[in-house]
């Protein structure tokens, strides 16, 4: 006990260190005085320089967000059940049918499902509609500046300046998310300038206004992050109320037919079997909602957003698009965790030398991880999802 609690009053010193020392050391305008340099010294000309950063101005409001991003400390069906509203099922299912020749020819080159690509569409912008209204220079250099993830967005900085350059967008259109990211399916500019393609033949490359470019762009990425085309990414079974829980979670994968000897059934009860590898997940546990991921879902999904609610709730989405049903309610009451008590949770866990990466309240693979394990000590069913119960026997 002594020793967890000199490890706890470490980690408090060392995160009040690490605090301390995120200080930006000299003026936002003499930063970027420097980066303008820089800039034009990598080969962005000095007329796009000057012409996007004169004027520009630190944001306050753009280093609040950066701090402070709690949606993904919700459970998955109070995510999922916002996210994927019937608005956005409808609206997704006319569009494909609108685009159908649009989509056929993307099918065509790029082996991406069509209900995949519109379920980003739908979730990261809702269509196009909510793009964003930051202006994106402004966002990337307060955050290029900002001492917190300089190294991330110095470079996302110069490519949004390299985007000008090119000629895909002029500085008055760019206009997004407060991170930065820009277009129908929010695209970084590091990533706008690897993966954009022109694909209604203009001459620009515009994710922004130009639905073929985003949806096109959106399908090359996905590819290049390693789809399997022809293959599954996400489906929803059902489990049996007893079995090895254990072998749960994205670290193990097993054959269909191995699934389908414990149990595991698809969702129209049919039995399992084949020999393509999936992991069984449970975000919620063993009495909520059970999902196999296929290597689309661990090798794509998880590299556009490494939130696995955020993943989860998008490939399910597009299960949803491609006729799948809503999924199954909870068999049983779960008492989840508040964000706060999380954020506890996380605490202890780190006190019995666990990593479980940030103490942010939020339930992410390496948290998972760390619980699977404890309920395994503490010989309760090793699903890996830590209920109110579970905290309490952790503080015991």
């Amino acid at each position: 006990m002594k020793k967890g609690i000199t490890l706890l009053l470490m980690l408090g010193v060392m995160q009040l260190l690490m605090a301390q020392e995120c200080r930006n050391r000299e003026s936002f305008a003499h930063w970027l005085a420097g980066f303008k340099q820089e800039a034009i010294h990598r080969g962005v000309s000095a007329q796009t320089v000057h012409g996007a950063l004169n004027g520009v101005k630190y944001s306050p409001t753009v280093i609040k967000k950066d701090r402070r991003q709690i949606q993904f400390s919700q459970t998955f069906y109070q995510f999922s059940d916002k996210l994927v509203s019937a608005y956005r099922l409808k609206k997704g299912r006319s569009l494909m049918r609108k685009y159908n020749k649009l989509f056929s020819a993307i099918e065509r080159r790029y082996g991406i499902p069509r209900e995949v690509i519109t379920a980003y569409w739908g979730l990261e912008t809702s269509y196009g509609a909510v793009q964003g209204k930051f202006d994106t220079i402004r966002s990337l250099a307060t955050l290029a500046y900002d001492c917190r993830r300089s190294a991330k967005f110095r470079p996302e900085l110069l490519s949004a300046l390299k985007l000008i350059d090119r000629g895909d967008l002029k500085r008055s259109e760019m206009k997004g998310a407060w991170a930065g990211e820009l277009g129908q399916t929010q695209f970084l500019p590091s990533y706008y300038l690897r993966y954009a393609v022109d694909f209604d033949r203009d001459g620009r490359r515009n994710l922004i206004k130009s639905v073929p470019d985003a949806l096109a762009s959106t399908a090359n990425y996905l590819k290049a992050l390693g789809w399997r085309r022809g293959e599954p990414w996400i489906e929803e079974v059902i489990v049996p109320t007893q079995m090895p829980w254990e072998q749960s979670g994205l670290e193990q994968s097993y054959s269909l037919t191995h699934w389908g000897k414990l149990g595991v059934k698809h969702r129209n009860g049919k039995a399992l079997h084949g020999g393509i590898r999936a992991s069984l997940f449970l975000p919620m546990g063993r009495n909520g909602a059970a999902f196999l991921l296929y290597p689309n879902f661990k090798n794509v999904y998880l590299k556009w957003n490494e939130s696995l609610l955020y993943s989860t709730t998008a490939g399910y989405f597009a299960t949803r698009l491609a006729g799948a049903k809503k999924v199954r309610p909870p068999r049983a009451k779960i008492h989840s965790l508040s964000f706060n008590q999380v954020k506890e949770l996380q605490r202890l866990l780190v006190q019995r030398g666990f990593d479980v990466g940030k103490v942010d309240g939020i339930i992410g693979e390496k948290t998972r991880i760390a619980v699977q394990t404890m309920q395994k000590r503490l010989h309760l069913p090793a699903d890996a999802y830590p209920t109110v119960e579970f905290l309490r026997r952790l503080k015991q």
